[in-house]
């Protein structure tokens, strides 16, 4: 049972073919120009691929698990072939599980929801808040930021060989920074953690659409990853890895497709026996138009070929960061230094201007695409700064005095999708505003940097 999709003999080209690539927006100062999207980071826009493989479903498209009909039939195959894709592309292990949620944020929580009784935690300051925060029920550590992947390893290493060696513990380390690109030394951190009886789970939203992650090669317990980073739309995450504290904890959600069976007791309550494989967690109607979308990604990034989708964006980073690098007032943000490896993410500051001022030019004055802020990484944005968050409503302020620490940074971000042109145009864009400023004047609207249309041209 299949469903006819995109030819598999698509000429794979640099970039890959992305939605939106020919996409026109208008500019403050007079005319349209061709979107240049360069926020990979927050959410990449959907291959081309992807959405053929999505459109030559959508007219099958049924209910998934239980159903009789031929759709509905159609899409359980579906659903759960894409369950298959997606534990290859990761590289399982046979006895793990690939669980469907809504994105690394859901898929985080829901490890958080299933840890053991009394389970130590341990989590560096600079992860993003995805997986900073969830674990609220948990004995969490956090650790100083690292200025060296040694310094990282060794830091984890002193904090595990001071826990309780008896009870349960995780560690949350991210595979890519979602602030500096920077790549952490997983396999490191992993030995360390299972040295000292700890379980570790990547959270790889950053690092699978950029580079090969194999869950078995790093010897990670769980990888955590959102289709919208990975050129997949629809809004579905998975958390995929070992079964057992998933198959022990209670539900996630509890309702139709959790459970295996429901009675009636004498006494009038309801007993419940739960399903233990991966449906445990995935309760409700399935996204299964978002899953087949995260399939098809995979897909087509395996096609394409990892190690050329990696060479070339590193000639990109290099661009990026030469280019960056030739303008005096431009101070790039890092944690391990200017040799680190890294994914094409790159977060910056300018001296004398306001980030969110910068970053509103850009897309006004530039048809620019790029973010401002703290990342949803606060702690480590703050490390890097040096500085407290800026207050909302300063985007339209004075720009700072020369010298002066900018309050927040700008990030650009690209991947298999993003043309060259896009690459020169925002670095031109730059050099341009720390010349000659702001052709507009900006001001602050429901916490956002607009162009103040009210205002007389600068």
């Amino acid at each position: 049972m299949s469903v006819s999709t995109a030819a598999l003999d698509q000429s794979i080209c640099a970039p890959l073919p992305v939605l939106g690539a020919d996409v026109t927006v208008p500019l403050v100062t007079g005319g349209d120009v061709t979107y240049a999207a360069l926020d990979y980071a927050a959410s990449a826009p959907a291959l081309q691929r992807v959405w053929d493989d999505v459109a030559a479903y959508a007219p099958y498209y049924g209910s998934v698990h239980r159903g009789a009909g031929y759709l509905s039939q159609l899409s359980t195959d579906l659903f759960e072939s894409s369950r298959t894709t997606v534990a290859d592309f990761l590289g399982c292990r046979p006895e793990d599980q690939v669980v469907f949620t809504r994105s690394t944020t859901d898929s985080l929580n829901l490890l958080a929801s299933a840890l053991p009784a009394d389970c130590q935690v341990f989590v560096f300051e600079t992860e993003h808040h995805a997986s900073l925060l969830p674990w609220r029920d948990a004995r969490v550590t956090y650790l100083d930021a690292p200025r060296t992947p040694a310094e990282a390893v060794a830091t984890l290493e002193r904090a595990l060989a001071g826990r309780d060696p008896h009870g349960p513990a995780l560690v949350c380390v991210t595979g890519a920074s979602n602030v500096t690109g920077e790549l952490w030394p997983v396999k490191e951190l992993t030995s360390a953690a299972h040295a000292h009886g700890a379980r570790i789970v990547l959270d790889a939203a950053q690092l699978a659409p950029h580079h090969p992650v194999d869950i078995a090669d790093l010897d990670v317990d769980w990888v955590a990853f959102s289709g919208h980073k990975l050129y997949a739309p629809f809004g579905s995450g998975v958390l995929a890895g070992r079964a057992d504290w998933l198959r022990d904890a209670e539900p996630y959600l509890a309702g139709g497709g959790a459970s295996r069976k429901v009675a009636r007791r004498a006494d009038g309550g309801v007993d419940v026996e739960w399903h233990t494989t991966p449906a445990r967690h995935e309760a409700g109607s399935p996204n299964v138009i978002g899953v087949y979308s995260i399939a098809a990604a995979c897909r087509a990034l395996t096609e394409a070929g990892f190690d050329r989708l990696v060479a070339r964006e590193q000639q990109l980073v290099t661009r990026v960061r030469e280019g960056l690098a030739e303008v005096p007032e431009v101070r790039v943000l890092s944690l391990f230094g200017d040799d680190a490896p890294r994914v094409g993410v790159i977060s910056f500051v300018v001296e004398g201007w306001n980030s969110s001022h910068f970053a509103a030019a850009l897309s006004a004055e530039y048809g620019i695409g790029v973010r401002d802020g703290l990342f949803c990484a606060h702690p480590l944005v703050r490390t890097l700064l040096g500085s407290e968050p800026q207050e909302p409503g300063e985007c339209g302020a004075p720009e700072a005095e020369p010298g002066e620490r900018s309050l927040n940074a700008i990030r650009v971000s690209f991947g298999a999708g993003t043309p060259d042109e896009h690459i020169e145009r925002f670095l031109g864009a730059v050099r341009e505003l720390v010349r000659t400023g702001a052709r507009w004047s900006y001001r602050t609207e429901d916490g956002r940097c607009v162009p103040d249309r009210g205002a007389a041209q600068v």
